[in-house]
């Protein structure tokens, strides 16, 4: 049986060659001709989906369609109706119909509606699966190959675009395989970071567009021409805006959208002070020795990016009204929202929003979002529910109203670990999971990359800093003493600060108004 359905009409004798065509289909087809029956069948029955004529004596489908709705939300039911007057299509569609059919209707008609709404996720997941086989073959092609930059950059995009598409779908299969993919394309990436990361900041001519270069080359051009918005939220992997992404396209036209490298270590401490600073962490310890703090510093590594910004702003000429607001809780989101009024009054508006950053540390050290963020796919929806929800999405609507440009970016991604590396350090070596400072420190060479002159990677150095290491793909550090207990707690958690393509490459969008 391919369905069961109940289909109430007042003339359902005329249609009876319509019924003879589902059922040769396999549908089981019950039928009434008034809409005071179709409720109590409704009610009596499980219906699969429901065909309502808009017009039918004693109660009109419309009332018939609200108390079925009542009882059973979740059957799809079909409006069929002669009437073409738009308020009839409103009220159907504002009560949630799955479809609505103008007669005469035909039977392909009736078994594409039907097709739509039942066999739908069967279809889709298909249609879905072939695609993805065929475009398995290509990556792997270009997998093979030896990618440069930009085809990273488009590698990972169709990466993420398939990990979306697939996880609309029930069929597991497919999502499997696209992992294995993704972790050699880590795996890949971990290699092509370390053999060209030390030559692009050496060698700039080269070098692809990175986070210290995007307010002089993306943000400083727009500066002055319109009102703008830079929205910077902590820790936002690209898949979470293209998660994000259609939420934001109903307020705001798409100008461009692009995928830019952030620099090692992808740690707050040093990749949102670059931005700010438009400088890397060596050139800003030089240049602003009272305002850099270091890895064995006691207090926190990014109380000065206002500073930063401002130097930076004076050195790009731009003498502008601007501001910036740092929100790391929900009422300092609301207090932000609701003093907006006095924003619209800036040039420039600079906003770093937390919470990403927040979730990706609360999936660590709080079970109950451990459960909630159990994989890749819960993790995003956690963030689109969150920004559902936030204060930030009040702001973002606002910047939509006042006709502004919202810039959205951030500072590095994160990425799931699971493989634990060994490392042995001193007391004072820094506790990041994903890259260790210090002197003395002991590893295997062969499962992390290595930078023994920090200014080589314009990294800062300091009396207990002498080298840098990084771990790549999906792995993370961990101390021989207590093992397996550091191994329980941070195996499948959320880190940043090493070599990945959720890390590395990050999203730099532009919006623009959809009123100009």
């Amino acid at each position: 049986m391919q369905g069961k359905i109940l289909w109430a009409d007042d003339e359902i004798e005329l249609l009876k060659p319509h019924i003879l065509f589902l059922e040769s289909k396999g549908y089981v087809v019950d039928s009434v001709n008034n809409g005071s029956d179709a409720v109590e069948k409704s009610n009596e029955n499980h219906y699969d989906i429901i065909f309502l004529d808009e017009n039918m004596p004693g109660i009109s489908g419309l009332e018939a369609l609200a108390r079925i709705k009542e009882a059973k939300s979740y059957v799809p039911v079909v409006m069929i109706t002669k009437s073409e007057e738009e308020h009839i299509m409103e009220e159907a569609i504002g009560s949630k119909i799955a479809d609505y059919l103008i007669k005469p209707v035909n039977p392909n008609q009736i078994l594409l509606s039907i097709k739509k709404n039942l066999d739908h996720g069967k279809l889709i997941s298909q249609k879905t699966n072939s695609s993805y086989q065929q475009e398995f073959r290509q990556l792997g092609m270009q997998l093979n190959g030896r990618l440069d930059k930009d085809e990273w950059l488009e590698l990972y995009a169709k990466l993420v675009y398939w990990e979306l598409e697939l996880e609309k779908i029930e069929d597991s299969g497919m999502r499997e395989i696209l992992e294995m993919q993704k972790k050699e394309a880590n795996s890949l990436f971990t290699k092509f970071i370390e053999n060209n990361y030390l030559d692009w900041l050496n060698d700039p001519s080269d070098a692809p567009m990175m986070i210290h270069h995007l307010m002089k080359e993306r943000i400083a051009p727009l500066i002055g021409k319109e009102k703008v918005f830079v929205l910077v939220i902590d820790n936002l992997r690209y898949d979470q805006w293209k998660v994000l992404q259609p939420v934001f396209s109903k307020y705001f036209a798409i100008e461009e959208e692009e995928i830019i490298y952030s620099i090692l270590p992808t740690a707050t401490h040093y990749a949102r002070n670059a931005f700010f600073a438009g400088l890397m962490p060596s050139e800003i310890q030089k240049k602003f020795p009272n305002w850099w703090v270091t890895e064995e510093d006691e207090g926190g590594k990014n109380m000065h990016e206002k500073d930063f910004l401002d130097a930076n702003l004076k050195r790009l000429g731009k003498n502008v009204k601007w501001s910036y607001n740092k929100i790391t809780n929900f009422d300092a989101g609301k207090k932000l929202g609701d003093n907006f009024s006095q924003l619209k009054e800036n040039d420039i508006n600079f906003i770093v929003y937390n919470f990403v950053d927040m979730l990706s540390h609360a999936r660590t050290e709080m079970e109950v979002i451990r459960e909630l963020a159990d994989d890749e796919a819960a993790y995003r929806s956690l963030t689109l529910s969150w920004f559902d929800h936030s204060p930030l999405f009040d702001i973002v609507k606002k910047i939509s109203d006042s006709g502004a440009k919202l810039v959205i970016t951030t500072d590095h991604g994160t990425v799931k670990v699971t493989n634990p590396v060994k490392i042995v350090g001193e007391k004072n070596t820094n506790s990041n999971l994903r890259y260790k400072v210090g002197r003395g420190l002991s590893y295997n060479e062969k499962e992390v990359f290595v930078v023994r002159q920090p200014q080589e990677a314009f990294l800062p150095s300091s009396k207990f800093a002498s080298e840098y290491v990084f771990t790549g793909e999906n792995d993370f550090f961990v101390y021989p003493n207590n093992y397996n207990y550091y191994v329980n707690y941070y195996g499948n958690t959320f880190q940043h600060g090493g070599i990945s393509l959720e890390e590395v490459l990050i999203p730099f969008v532009i919006l623009g108004s959809k009123t100009n």
